[in-house]
C-alpha cells in the first residue's frame, strides 16, 4: 500500500477529487478533513481485544522508538499524549516514524514536503500507515489537532513559526485527552515534555576524497522535564538489505571522517 496523500489549499480548503469545497464554513472544512482521514486506516484496525496486563498496559502508553534511542529515554519510547520538540538531521526523525508504523501505528506528517520516505522504507517504515500533508496552509497546528484524533504520532513542521503559551497549552490537553503524540520540527514550541536534537557527526566509508558512504554517524542529545540531559552517538549502518540504527557507547566521534574534510582533500 503507498502513502496516503492528503492536501490543503492555502485559503485551507481540503482538495478531493470531483469535490467542489468552495463557500464553505471553517467547521464545515474542518468536518470534510476528518472524513478524509478516517478513510486513512487508523490505529489499532484488526487487532483482537483482549484484557491487558499491567506490563501490556504500560507498553500501550509508549510508541516505540529505534532501540539505539530507547536507551536515552527513561520509559524506553515516546510516551502517548505528550509533545516532543524535535530539532537537527532528518535521519533519527525518519527512524521514530518507521519504528511507530512498523510496530502496527500510524502516523501523519504535516508540512514536510521534503521528506525522503524512502529512507524511512528502508529502515523498516510500513508506508501505508503514513499520510502526509505537504501543504497543510496557513494553519498548520489547526490541521495536527484535529489529526491527534486518530493518529498515533503527528509530525509538525512549523516552518520557522513560534506557537503562543495558551494554544500549546490547548492542543497540549487535546494530545493527552487522545492519546496521540505530537512531534514539533522547525519551529518553536514552548512547554515540550520531551526535547530531541540530532546532529551529523561523521561518516563511514570516506577516505581522503575517495570511497563510498556505508554509515551515518549522530550525536543525539535528549532533554526531559522529570530527567536531566542523555547522549549517545548513533550509528546508521547496512543490514540486511536495509538499514539499522545501532548505539555505539563509549566510541570517541573524532572517530569518524567529516564529509567536508573527506571531500576537500
Amino acid at each position: 500500500m503507498g502513502v496516503s496523500r492528503l492536501s490543503i489549499s492555502v485559503a485551507g480548503t481540503v482538495q478531493s477529487p470531483g469535490s467542489e469545497l468552495a463557500g464553505l464554513s471553517r467547521q464545515e472544512r474542518l468536518d470534510q478533513l476528518r472524513r478524509q482521514i478516517a478513510a486513512v486506516p487508523v490505529r489499532g484496525e484488526a487487532v483482537i481485544e483482549q484484557c491487558p496486563t499491567e506490563s501490556g498496559a504500560a507498553a500501550a502508553e509508549i510508541l516505540q522508538v529505534p532501540s539505539a534511542l530507547a536507551g536515552l529515554l527513561p520509559r524506553g519510547g515516546l510516551a502517548r499524549g505528550s509533545v516532543v520538540s524535535y530539532s537537527g538531521a532528518s535521519s533519527l526523525l525518519l527512524g521514530l516514524l518507521a519504528s511507530v508504523t512498523a510496530d502496527g501505528g500510524h502516523a501523519v506528517v504535516i508540512g514536510r514536503p521534503r521528506l525522503g520516505l524512502l529512507a524511512a522504507a528502508e529502515m523498516g517504515a510500513h508506508l501505508g500507515r503514513i499520510a502526509l500533508i505537504p501543504e497543510p496552509g496557513p494553519d498548520p497546528v489547526e490541521v495536527a489537532a484535529v489529526l491527534l484524533d486518530g493518529m498515533d504520532l503527528v509530525v509538525l513542521g512549523l516552518s520557522g513559526a513560534a506557537v503562543s503559551p495558551s494554544r500549546a497549552r490547548a492542543v497540549v490537553a487535546r494530545a493527552r485527552s487522545k492519546g496521540s503524540t505530537l512531534l514539533v520540527t522547525d519551529g518553536d514550541w514552548g512547554g515540550a515534555e520531551l526535547r530531541l536534537d540530532a546532529k551529523v557527526v561523521g561518516y563511514g566509508g570516506l577516505g581522503k576524497g575517495t570511497g563510498r558512504l556505508c554509515s551515518l554517524q549522530l550525536a543525539v542529545r535528549a532533554q526531559g522535564k522529570a530527567f536531566g540531559t542523555t547522549t549517545a552517538r548513533l550509528d546508521l549502518q547496512p543490514a540486511r538489505g536495509g538499514v539499522e540504527w545501532v548505539a555505539q557507547a563509549g566510541a570517541p566521534v573524532i572517530s569518524f571522517t567529516r564529509l567536508p574534510e573527506a571531500v576537500s582533500q
